[in-house]
């Protein structure tokens, strides 16, 4: 049977979603901002924490997509098992009757094989038990609606979740233009975690876009809250919802944002790219931060030290590369004008980076949307890898 008490506060069991390959990234943020008992699965983690720790991975956490706090498990072997152990659930716990609610539905399951049915049954369960409560029904609004459930059938185990995000949190709330390949503002932070950027030294973004890598390399360097522009999440309109200690988890984080001394740059050729850039970085309010400039990255040369490098060329599907030599043009550009230099590029197109002409000394598989790519790690050094190590 599905629990009879409210939600205790004190002990959530919490599962944080996030994409392919950046897993171990998120379990250790959710590490450092304090979660217990953290566990990683397939695209997401689970751990233990209470109100305060739940308001405080919605507003820091960089890797997460959508922090559900599962309410209910139990099992069901048809249809109107589903609907009787829902209608039984004490559903006055976490919603009023004048609340709009959505269901998000993910099924694997020979006997439930349509999520959206089993949606329409969970909303039939919840109408119906409001109307023999109260005799008034509430409203289902899949736009915006004021609580959002996650209903999770695997085989005959079902599990109803609460949504405490609302919008996913790539959504931060910067993102005024895009341009045609833009890259998701999770993966962008999980990719410059991953090569290691923790604000020490430079930055250069070569193909910088509408200049998401960028924005999030500021938030990284200074520890700014991922969601410092948010407006709402899920959790303000939950019965539990404390406004007090919400405030004050907003505000220490405020106070550990640092002072960041290196640079941030981001080249591209494409001047209404650069002008998107500069708007969203202008919504980041990172103007005196990150610095965007007219440049051709194959015309470039290194002038910072010490650099990191992290970018998201055109590939594939999103924009057509008319140019063969483009990924060679890459490789001789690491060769010729950057040495010393780890840089990090993303591509779905897993034949082009042969073209490089460098063996990535890390390759990690990503997913940019639906696209399957790899993540590359070069390292170029002043001589041959052989010549350095003997040096050091």
């Amino acid at each position: 049977m599905p629990s009879e008490k409210p939600m205790d506060t004190e002990n959530l069991q919490i599962q944080i979603k996030t994409f392919f390959g950046l897993e171990e990234i998120l379990a250790e943020e959710i590490k450092k901002l304090g979660g217990r008992k953290v566990e990683i699965k397939n695209r997401a983690v689970n751990c233990e924490g209470d109100l305060g720790f739940l308001y405080k991975i919605n507003y820091s956490a960089r890797t997460a997509v959508k922090i559900l706090v599962p309410i209910a498990t139990f099992k069901a072997w048809n249809e109107n098992k589903l609907y009787d152990k829902i209608f039984d659930f004490p559903w006055e716990t976490v919603m009023n009757v004048n609340q709009t609610f959505a269901i998000d539905s993910t099924v694997y399951s020979e006997t439930f094989k349509h999520s959206q049915f089993v949606a329409l049954k969970m909303k039939d369960a919840i109408c119906d038990y409001f109307v023999m409560k109260e005799r008034r029904r509430p409203d289902v609004d899949p736009k915006n609606p004021d609580i959002k459930f996650h209903l999770h059938i695997d085989r005959e185990l079902v599990t109803i979740s609460m949504d405490s995000s609302g919008d996913p949190l790539f959504k931060r709330g910067y993102r005024k233009e895009q341009g045609e390949a833009p890259i998701n503002e999770v993966l962008a932070s999980g990719m410059l975690q991953l090569a290691g950027w923790d604000g020490k030294g430079n930055f250069l973004d070569p193909m910088c876009g509408s200049g998401t890598l960028l924005i999030e390399a500021a938030m990284l360097a200074m520890d700014l809250p991922a969601q410092i522009f948010r407006k709402k999440f899920a959790f303000q309109n939950w019965k539990n919802y404390d406004a007090e200690l919400f405030t004050k988890i907003k505000e220490f984080r405020i106070n550990r944002v640092k002072e960041f001394s290196g640079k941030i740059v981001g080249y591209d050729i494409d001047a209404r790219m650069l002008n998107a850039a500069k708007i969203n970085i202008e919504a980041a309010e990172m103007e005196d931060v990150i610095e965007v400039k007219k440049q051709n990255f194959f015309e470039s040369e290194k002038d910072m030290f010490p650099l990191l490098m992290v970018f998201n060329p055109p590939y594939d599907e999103r924009i057509t590369i008319n140019d063969p030599d483009f990924y060679k043009k890459i490789g001789d550009t690491f060769k010729q004008k950057y040495p010393n230099t780890l840089a990090w590029m993303i591509s779905s197109d897993l034949e082009g980076v042969k073209n490089v002409g460098l063996r990535p000394s890390r390759k990690i598989k990503l997913f940019n949307g639906k696209l399957e790519c790899r993540f590359l790690q070069y390292e170029m050094y002043e001589g041959t890898k052989k010549v350095h190590k003997l040096e050091k």
